[in-house]
């Protein structure tokens, strides 16, 4: 295996990781994630406070994905570390998700909780006063990120959301921020209509797709965030197979994230992996070999 990569001062098995709100709630599935060989997981987004999320059905299966608006449904981060600790056991990076309303919030959570890297959610499309509707204003990104750098001794990572104009505006925001690194993308907005009813089929009405169907604005995301920034992309969204991995790293992504794709096979990381090597080993590439190779074109 020449999968070995170091993202942030984290030093990874691979470069394929579990993406968050993904078998992310307890311990016990994160731990389960890492030993079916993801490089590093990434919990479900806590906040401040319990809170239920949206009403059923909350998720429907659509062409070439999910569309999904669980309303970030937690237990608070006072009721997690036991949870963190536990993902622990699995001797790989655990990487928290957190969300919050505000500055204060988020600063608050990250200095609460020990987690070897910090993501934050500034980009759940579908729920009210958190994710999307603070991630798409460059300036509270920037204030949001700062907090959290200055509250935490680990690495801050700042999950941007694709429903925007220019991504790549919100990223020089969270690098400002003093973020070390983003991450691309969370889910793009969506909806989907009973139509023998006439009723939008999920309880929130809106939420965000996920899965296949995202993959070709992800890449273009994580394309146009290597150029602009310094810091290192990490990218998600719609990985299925080894070959997508592999385009979203020459892409200019250092490491990827997998989610929907989980819930088909629990053991695509190391599936994944495998293959990686496989054609590395083939085209005698290494993983820095790919990286941002479709820039040099």
């Amino acid at each position: 295996m020449m999968l070995a990569a170091t993202v942030t001062g984290l030093k990874l098995k691979n470069p394929m990781m579990l993406a968050a709100g993904i078998m992310g709630t307890t311990g016990g599935s994160l731990k389960r994630a890492a030993q079916a060989g993801a490089g590093a997981v990434v919990t479900k987004s806590i906040g401040i406070a319990p809170k239920a999320g949206h009403s059923n059905p909350s998720m429907v299966d659509v062409d070439c994905g999910y569309l999904n608006a669980m309303g970030l449904p937690n237990p608070s981060y006072k009721n997690f570390q036991e949870e963190i600790d536990k993902a622990k056991e699995s001797e790989v990076p655990v990487i928290a998700s957190i969300f919050g309303g505000s500055a204060d919030e988020f600063s608050e959570i990250a200095g609460a909780l020990c987690a070897d890297a910090f993501e934050l959610n500034v980009s759940c499309p579908h729920a009210r006063g958190y994710g999307a509707e603070i991630g798409t204003d460059p300036k509270l990104v920037e204030e949001i990120t700062h907090a959290v750098k200055s509250a935490v001794n680990a690495p801050v990572w700042v999950k941007l959301t694709p429903n925007v104009t220019d991504i790549k505006s919100i990223g020089l925001a969270a690098q400002r921020g003093g973020a070390d690194a983003v991450v691309a993308i969370n889910t793009v907005r969506g909806m989907a209509i009973d139509i023998e009813s006439g009723y939008p089929i999920l309880g929130n009405k809106f939420g965000g797709i996920s899965g296949r169907a995202i993959k070709p604005v992800a890449i273009k995301c994580v394309y146009d965030l290597y150029e602009a920034l310094d810091i290192p992309v990490i990218g998600v969204g719609g990985i299925s197979d080894w070959k997508d991995a592999v385009e979203f790293i020459m892409a200019g992504a250092r490491a990827v994230q997998i989610g929907s794709a989980v819930g088909e096979n629990i053991d695509i990381f190391s599936d994944i992996s495998s293959c990686m090597d496989a054609f590395l080993t083939e085209k005698e590439w290494t993983l820095d070999d790919i990286y941002g190779m479709a820039h040099e074109v």
